[in-house]
């Protein structure tokens, strides 16, 4: 029988992105012209981690890094089947980038002390990074596999997951604590019920500032001070049809042709 399982699910409310508008001008999402939503890839991690409860007792823990709005994506998480919900909010932990969101969610995990598996979506639909989860788990220096789409068993030491890599899939045996992130592949998650939902309303979310992590991190490494990265650019890619062309005449004829093309688009950029 395997042993009971402490959870941390990572946890991200995003804006829906079928209905977000793209500021052009400015170079940006837009994000208050679509509602918020939980991550998608997070609902997978999040049911991951109440089936493992299921199966094995212990406890699921969602941590989230926002503005209190975010709240309600906890409160969701909640009526999924989640036991505690954690939010960090603090304006010192705006304008982070993965890394900086990286470390600030780590130095919180650490402050949940007991914990045996953190799970986290593959990726969110705004940022399409892939980043956060290994980055959480070098700063907490636990194993780390990620793209994992099937869990196979736990045990008193271990957890066996099947990861995708492109075409190849693996088999990997990692040692507890450690972190995995899933795919869209792994499960689908449950709806909450009326009841749930209900019953989720009347739970307290904790709300961590920097301060509630003090003594656990270094206020440097937060929000855009601690952000090595930053987003020069963002534009739509374009949506016109692509033009082919054909090419004929003798080999020589179409290779001479064939460069010429190639020269002018060079000479475009």
């Amino acid at each position: 029988m395997p042993r009971s399982l402490n959870v941390v699910v990572l946890l991200k409310q995003v804006p829906d992105i079928e209905k977000v508008r793209f500021d052009s001008e400015k170079g940006r999402l837009d994000r208050s012209s679509a509602e918020a939503v939980v991550n998608p890839f997070d609902l997978n991690a999040l049911e991951a981690a109440v089936q493992l409860k299921e199966q094995t007792g212990g406890s699921v823990t969602v941590l989230s890094m926002g503005p209190p709005s975010a709240e309600e994506a906890l409160r969701d998480a909640l009526a999924r089947g989640a036991d505690r919900a954690v939010l960090l909010s603090d304006t010192r932990f705006s304008g982070a980038d993965t890394l900086a969101t990286s470390y600030t969610l780590s130095c919180a995990v650490r402050k949940l002390r007991a914990f045996d598996l953190v799970v986290c979506g593959e990726k969110t639909i705004d940022g399409d990074t892939a980043q956060v989860g290994p980055e959480v788990a070098e700063f907490l220096g636990i194993p780390h596999v990620a793209y994992v789409e099937e869990i196979c068993k736990v045990d008193s030491e271990a957890i066996e997951v099947r990861s995708r890599l492109d075409e190849d899939c693996l088999t990997v045996r990692m040692r507890l604590p450690g972190l995995v992130t899933v795919t869209k592949d792994l499960n689908s998650p449950r709806l909450p019920t009326l009841r749930d939902k209900l019953k989720s309303r009347k739970v307290e979310v904790a709300v961590w500032t920097a301060h509630d992590l003090e003594g656990l991190a270094d206020e440097r490494l937060f929000g855009l001070s601690g952000s090595p990265t930053s987003v020069a650019r963002v534009y739509a890619p374009s949506t016109g049809k692509k033009k082919g062309q054909i090419v004929e005449g003798t080999a020589e004829e179409k290779a001479r042709k064939v460069a010429e093309v190639l020269a002018s688009l060079n000479r475009l950029r």
